[in-house]
């Protein structure tokens, strides 16, 4: 490989891809009337596990949106990805009204999940996903559950040195307690809500 093929590689592996998610038309009541601009909600990531989101406000459209780009490339975080296609195991997300629930999935399944949710795993590079949002479906919520549940994610490895153990010990655990339905995606705090529902 010739140093221009492998700088064309690097430009590539590194290039950034962008999501506007929303944008709104907001108005501030001031002494002299109303003051409108735009509030926009943008993703980006480089489809290789990075991903980040941020919100940017001004006058006009353009000047939103490079805002948003600008403070999600700032807070772009890793995520361990399981083969390069999908998350390690289930989690589940929450951020103010938004709860989401994520489950990795075989190859071939592709993205089940809607809205924000179907932008961000685009930018990280989730091939196969399936994903639910419960309660609001305000995107600045769902966004934020997201994250808050991308970012408890664990791979394998991360697990087996926090432990001092193998990674095939890990993994060969987490198999056993998939197979007897031990490992729940669902919170605890979800499921008092439902035993406080029946009673």
């Amino acid at each position: 490989m010739s140093k221009q093929q492998a700088k064309n590689q690097k430009e590539k592996s590194t290039e950034i891809i962008e999501r506007l998610v929303s944008i709104n038309r907001v108005s501030k009541t001031v002494k002299g009337g109303k003051n409108m601009s735009f509030s926009a909600l943008v993703v980006v990531g480089d489809a290789n596990g990075r991903v980040g989101f941020g919100k940017g406000n001004a006058a006009e459209v353009a000047d939103a949106k490079n805002k948003a780009f600008e403070a999600a490339k700032k807070a772009m975080t890793k995520v361990a990805l399981k083969e390069g296609r999908t998350i390690h195991h289930d989690i589940f997300g929450r951020f103010c009204s938004g709860k989401v629930y994520l489950r990795s999935a075989p190859a071939g399944t592709g993205v089940i999940a809607g809205g924000p949710m179907r932008a961000i795993f685009e930018c990280a590079g989730i091939h196969d996903v399936v994903a639910k949002s419960v309660g609001t479906s305000n995107p600045y919520n769902m966004v934020g559950a997201t994250f808050a549940a991308l970012k408890k994610l664990l791979s394998p490895k991360l697990v087996a040195e926090s432990r001092s153990k193998e990674i095939s010990e890990i993994i060969k655990r987490r198999n056993l307690a998939l197979k007897h339905g031990e490992v729940k995606a669902e919170p605890k705090e979800e499921q008092k809500e439902q035993d406080s529902s029946k009673t």
